[in-house]
């Protein structure tokens, strides 16, 4: 039967797809549904039709699946931030741990896996110690401010984010009440008119400092010490900033900050390792998660104290410290020049020594410092005994991997956030002298259908 738009289909949900929505089929025909779990039985509306697929919208949920759960967030089915909620937590890393073996298994050639358990939450709300508010107008002209509804820049009304710290709603209340209080515009973004675009906040977990940094399209802020008045009373509140950003683009950020009050960073704790972060900072979102990660990065890299470690794509150097604390040397590589000064500023913050930091291209810095190395010392090559890669979901550049083989180090840590990117730079690796010895999942983002990956990579021995 050929299906087209508008058609209605019956539907029992036997799979869910990589962005988290419910996969069914009718008639040999697939249908992917929003909002669907696996386990349901479903009426959808077919909204988009190709020859063997389409895409439908819920209708109504005929069967409920065993595994389906009453999202915690009342803005959950069309807010863009949350994929799973409708899914129990249990069932999501299911799902988490069968998108990484599924990857590794169809893209990498790999059987047999040495995958560990995915290492979850035991409480997977409230974790996100980062938020980025836009604000605008709804339709009665009142001043708003949540999350963006998915694949849009309409808002959806939210302040108090069940991802976000509780500190989150008193942040936002305060801010709307000055804006409402002096009559300050929130921006637009088809006019370019209005001043307030984003509220930004950052929390430290473990010092309870909290940032809020204004994003504006405009230099100052009418009546602002009276924002920071309200704003300093809020417990915890280390640092308020104003973020000039006066393009007209989707970037959230600008690359100038003016401190209205306290210092422009917060500090946080990863184990024993203190990090100071900016607004512009990159750091891990999920501190709870982090310290898992890390700590398995740890174990992984197998460190005794003599070993010399490559960091690619360290940012603000989270992993190069923690490293450090164990290694003889380490040396890390990114590409934001903020962010490696913000990494030799936590190095000098923690007393730590033994790292030092590159700006530039991994795929550049690393095969020029082995070219370089030869040319100084001819006969040698450069060495290293552990290399940790965390890059971006593209994955590694080629020329990047190949000097990976080159300086052959004993032991390969990659921590990826694209298991399908990961499959194909494993294999190639693979191919190349080193095998797979252990993969362990990390949801480092529960609710969403987003997930980490941590494998070591081995030299063969022969």
């Amino acid at each position: 039967m050929e299906y087209r738009k508008n058609d209605m289909v019956t539907l029992d949900i036997v799979d869910c797809g990589t962005n988290g929505e419910g996969i069914g089929k009718a008639d040999g025909f697939t249908v992917f549904v929003k909002d669907a779990v696996i386990g349901d039985r479903v009426t959808a509306k077919i909204m988009k039709a190709k020859k063997n697929y389409g895409y439908g919208r819920l209708m109504e949920i005929l069967t409920p699946s065993p595994d389906r759960a009453e999202p915690v967030c009342p803005s959950a089915r069309q807010c863009g931030g949350c994929q799973l909620q409708a899914l129990s937590y249990e069932k999501q890393l299911e799902f988490k741990a069968d998108k990484v073996r599924g990857h590794l298994e169809r893209i990498g050639g790999f059987a047999n896996l040495p995958m560990e358990p995915i290492i979850g939450m035991k409480d997977p709300f409230h974790y996100r110690n980062k938020a980025q508010f836009p604000v605008g107008r709804n339709r009665d002209g009142k001043i708003v401010t949540g999350f963006y509804a998915g694949r849009t820049h309409s808002i959806i009304e939210n302040r108090d984010c069940v991802l976000g710290v509780p500190q989150n709603r008193e942040i936002l209340d305060r801010v709307i009440d000055y804006m409402e209080t002096y009559d300050i515009s929130p921006y637009d973004e088809v006019t370019g008119k209005g001043l307030i675009r984003h509220i930004f906040t950052r929390y430290g977990y473990h010092t309870g400092e909290i940032m809020v940094c204004i994003v504006a399209n405009g230099s100052r802020l009418p009546h602002q010490q009276e924002l920071v008045k309200a704003l300093r009373e809020i417990p915890g509140m280390t640092s308020i900033t104003l973020n000039i950003n006066k393009n007209r683009n989707n970037v959230i950020l600008g690359e100038k900050i003016q401190v209205l009050w306290g210092q422009e960073y917060i500090t946080d704790k990863i184990g024993d390792i203190s990090y100071q972060i900016s607004p512009l900072s990159f750091y891990q979102v999920n501190p709870q998660q982090t310290w898992e990660l890390y700590s398995k990065a740890l174990e992984y890299a197998d460190l005794h104290g003599e070993e010399t470690v490559w960091d690619l794509y360290c940012g603000i150097g989270t992993i190069s410290l923690f490293l450090a604390q164990k290694a003889k040397f380490v040396r890390g590589v990114e590409i934001v020049p903020a962010a490696i000064e913000d990494a030799r500023r936590n190095a000098r913050l923690n007393g730590i020594k033994n790292a030092e930091f590159y700006v530039g291209k991994a795929e550049e810095v690393l095969p020029d410092y082995y070219a370089d190395y030869a040319a100084r010392h001819p006969g040698e090559n450069a060495r290293a005994d552990v290399i940790v890669v965390d890059p971006p979901r593209k994955g590694c550049d080629e020329i990047l991997i190949d000097t990976i083989v080159e300086m052959q180090p004993d032991r390969v840590v990659y921590v990826s956030c694209d298991s399908a990117t990961l499959a194909r730079d494993l294999k190639y690796l693979c191919e190349r002298g080193y095998q797979v010895k252990k993969v362990c999942p990390v949801d480092m983002f529960p609710m969403t259908v987003h997930v980490e990956t941590i494998v070591l990579i081995q030299k063969k021995t022969s």
